[in-house]
């Protein structure tokens, strides 16, 4: 497939809201260890869960490597609307290290290369060796049937940005801004770049995440886009939790904010756990952390959020933490039942991915319906 050397915005191209339309979602079966405790067992069950929920929806493109091929194939035997893409790879963040997708006028979907350098490369990144995971957009492309955009000069992680696809992007200033992405750059040439090469208008910088989120706090755990001109946004009401003061700066930005086409942004609430999802001993034996890899401790609280769901075609698949008593967890569905009438609300117990250091979003990344099929 054709390398571009253009930009997505002089060429035509957006990216759009991912509450549009998709033809499919990638995900990467996980493997790494010091991800995902106990050889992945865990993980690799609850990956399958979720690639069958939403290959009920859309087609799912299942990375596997050497060896997780045979477990995916076993795992997923006789799960229609899927297809397994052989492309080796250092962890299982889709939605940081496969591509960013954009649409032109004409419907034609092209993939975005951005350079990963897993969440702070020498700085602050979470392991030492990134080198499978920075070829893998390229790779995909390749194989799968995209043209693609080389971004290669800008590090960027899918989940550090969120569309409108109306010309708005949402970004915090935590994350892009971080030492260890793009230092070279100030804030106003990161926005100029962010617009050229997603063919976008105007970029809302967020000031903070969620806290203790190790990508340095994306903005997909705590703002998404719901529709153009309406966000969830991470909250909570007690003022003695770190994330109040986080979730507040947050809204204050937004408050004062319009996007792209001049509307101002409508702020739905969405809480986070009433009680924080934190490392356990039983974690701690599973792990097997290698060399220059960032470590987990017992009772370290993980970056948990509702905000961090996957809109398929037709449904919500929505993370759960404190299982069926969970006064969080029924409020975070409810009120995305209210915001998103239009689509099924599909709870998923998401433990076992968030003790890798995610979630549902950050292990998917969408395919927006085009012209251009793979």
């Amino acid at each position: 497939m054709k390398k571009l050397f253009t930009l997505a915005k002089s060429d035509g191209f957006h990216m759009p809201g991912e509450f549009e339309p998709h033809q499919g979602c990638i995900m990467i079966f996980p493997e790494r260890p010091g991800s995902w405790p106990y050889d992945a067992v865990p993980a690799a069950k609850k990956f399958t869960e979720i690639i069958k929920l939403i290959a009920d929806d859309e087609k799912v493109y299942v990375i596997v490597s050497d060896k997780t091929e045979s477990r995916a194939a076993e795992m997923l035997s006789g799960t229609e609307n899927i297809r397994f893409v052989k492309i080796p790879q250092n962890d299982s963040w889709a939605r940081d290290t496969a591509p960013t997708f954009v649409v032109g006028k004409d419907g034609t979907v092209r993939g975005i290369n951005w350079k990963f350098n897993a969440w702070g490369g020498t700085y602050d990144g979470l392991y030492s060796d990134w080198s499978k995971d920075d070829l893998l957009a390229e790779r995909f492309c390749n194989s799968v049937g995209f043209d693609f955009y080389d971004a290669h000069d800008f590090v960027l992680e899918g989940g550090a940005i969120h569309s409108d696809g109306e010309g708005t992007i949402m970004v915090t200033e935590s994350c892009l801004l971080s030492k260890g992405r793009n230092p070279h750059m100030n804030k106003e040439e990161i926005t100029e770049t962010l617009c050229r090469r997603l063919g976008a208008d105007k970029v809302i910088w967020l000031p903070r995440g969620i806290f203790n989120d190790e990508t340095n706090e994306h903005v997909d755990n705590v703002c998404a886009f719901i529709r153009p001109g309406e966000v969830v946004l991470a909250w909570t009401d007690d003022e003695y939790d770190p994330q109040y003061p986080l979730s507040m700066a947050c809204m204050e930005v937004l408050q004062r904010e319009s996007d792209a086409k001049g509307r101002k942004i409508t702020v739905h609430k969405l809480p986070i756990p009433e009680y924080p999802v934190r490392v356990t001993e039983a974690d701690m034996e599973g792990y097997v952390f290698e060399d220059g890899e960032a470590v987990r401790e017992v009772g370290e609280r993980l970056a948990a959020s509702y905000v961090n769901f996957y809109f398929t075609n037709n449904s919500v698949i929505l993370p759960q933490f404190g299982g069926e008593n969970s006064e969080s967890d029924k409020l975070a569905a409810e009120i995305m039942a209210k915001l998103c009438p239009e689509r099924k609300i599909v709870p998923v117990a998401a433990r076992d991915i968030i003790v890798g250091g995610g979630n549902i979003h950050c292990i998917t990344q969408q395919i927006p319906k085009g012209a251009k099929h793979a």
